[in-house]
Order: C-alpha cells, then structure tokens, then sequence
C-alpha cells in the first residue's frame, strides 16, 4: 500500500484569519489578546514540555 503525497496548501494574505489563543489563568480561561502588556510578555516567554512515558514501564 503506498500513500500519495499531500498538496501544499498555499494561502495569499487575504484569504488568511486571525488564530486566537486563549489560555487558562486562575481557574478559568481567558484570551491572550485581553491581557495587560506585562502579562502578554510574559505569556510569550513560557516555556512549555511534553512529558514522554517512561519505556519499559507499565501502563
């Protein structure tokens, strides 16, 4: 079994929207786009991980 490759999707700036990102902060979420500068700055400077399963350990 072989896979066709996928087009590329190509968008002209026109066609484009604004993704907005919402965050959880004291229990609740919020859009990023209704903080206070500081905290907009601060939003952008996190550092985020995946944790990955420990191998050989049981489910």
């Amino acid at each position: 079994m072989t896979t066709q490759p996928q087009p590329t999707i190509t968008l002209q700036p026109h066609e484009r929207t604004r993704c907005e990102c919402w965050t959880r902060v004291m229990g609740y979420h919020r859009p990023v786009s209704a903080f206070n500068a500081g905290k907009q700055a601060e939003h952008r400077e996190r550092l985020y991980f995946r944790n990955q399963p420990l191998t050989g350990a049981p489910a």
